[in-house]
């Protein structure tokens, strides 16, 4: 196999669909994050000034990860920002079909929650590559096509133990709203529900 840093974001995303989707347990602790290429120049410079930019948010470090229950699970990414670790991006997670293949991916809603990843209705799909490793499709955007654009990146562990939850809960907030591949089929346990 290919180093998947070697990779297009094309070429990664077709391999992202021949992968299984890792359970909510097995997503427990802090994973390593880095971007890998992404699907052009403007993609690249949006990453860029969102995951390494450490006058704006800081430079990704990881995401950390938890199940709450045998339905859904709670997150936030860790980056560095002048010479410290803060916590942003607070998440809810579950299993639910892949916006790109329909089959089960363990998806990242960022919209569950305050944040400017929420605003910009960022959801991320994960799915194992391998033992400790886990390739990662996001998308971002207002339309269903700018959320059809694969952002891959690749997480690592766990290397750590989840921290504590953060995060304001976006009052109201319907999962399927970010998830259109949930419309119309029945929903995973805890879908609907929020930790």
């Amino acid at each position: 196999m290919r180093d998947v840093h070697e990779l297009s974001a094309e070429e990664v995303l077709e391999l992202f669909k021949t992968l299984e989707c890792p359970t909510l347990g097995e997503m427990n602790g802090e994973y390593r994050g880095e971007q890998l290429r992404q699907p052009g120049i403007f993609s690249t410079v949006t990453s860029t000034l969102f995951t390494n930019n450490p006058l704006l948010f800081g430079k990704w470090l990881s995401k950390s990860l938890r199940p709450v229950d045998d339905g859904c699970g709670r997150g936030y990414n860790s980056l560095m920002h002048f010479g410290r670790v803060t916590r942003q991006g607070s998440m809810r997670t579950l299993i639910a079909p892949s916006r790109f293949d329909g089959r089960p991916a363990y998806q990242l809603v960022y919209r569950a929650y305050h944040s400017i990843c929420g605003f910009v209705h960022m959801v991320d799909e994960v799915r194992r590559l391998d033992a400790g490793r886990y390739i990662g499709i996001g998308t971002v955007g207002f339309t269903d096509a700018q959320r059809r654009v694969p952002l891959p990146f690749l997480l690592t562990g766990p290397i750590g133990p989840y921290g504590r939850d953060m995060g304001r809960e976006r009052v109201g907030f319907d999962v399927v709203s970010d998830l259109p591949a949930l419309a119309g089929s029945a929903r995973p346990l805890g879908a609907g529900s929020h930790p």
